[in-house]
């Protein structure tokens, strides 16, 4: 059986998206994605900030540093990801545009990696890292902000989908 666009849009309309779920996976992949993207990234020697800094407060860093240290860094980062995507739904959910998606990267890196992290002892403070791990670091979590936010911003406000189907086409 071959669908159209035209059904495919269709079958859209008559259901709701589940906000809570779209989240919860949303950020299980972003989380996923994003956290493997990192775990190459430090691999490459591209930032020294380690792939499991987000479990840094509660293990030893030479465990972190592990096959099964860098699985429960991506599991936390995972974790961190569909917080982030809730977080993002409650209050920006309905802005469209990438963005608002750039600035919740943003946010989340500047509260991670100049607030909290070195605080909690996750990394070194910002001005002992390096201008490749800023830069590294920075650029990954702009990309995860806007692909959460983007992701839910298309998802939630891409009108044109509702449509009816002659709508669309007709001026």
């Amino acid at each position: 059986m071959h669908l159209t666009h035209k059904s495919l849009r269709q079958r859209k309309r008559g259901r709701q998206t589940n906000p809570y779920w779209f989240c919860v996976r949303l950020g299980f992949f972003a989380g996923l994605i994003w956290g493997s993207f990192r775990w190459v990234l430090y691999q490459i020697h591209f930032t020294k900030v380690i792939p499991a800094f987000l479990a840094e407060p509660f293990f030893r860093s030479a465990f972190l540093k592990s096959p099964w240290g860098y699985a429960i860094g991506l599991a936390a980062f995972i974790l961190l990801s569909i917080v982030a995507a809730l977080v993002y739904k409650l209050l920006l959910g309905k802005i469209a545009g990438p963005r608002p998606g750039i600035a919740y990267g943003l946010l989340w890196w500047v509260v991670l990696f100049i607030g909290i992290g070195p605080l909690l002892g996750m990394m070194a403070p910002i001005h002992k890292q390096g201008m490749d791990t800023i830069a590294t670091e920075l650029s990954v979590f702009l990309i995860w902000g806007l692909f959460i936010g983007f992701t839910i911003a298309y998802e939630f406000t891409d009108e044109a989908t509702r449509e009816p189907s002659g709508a669309q086409g007709a001026k």
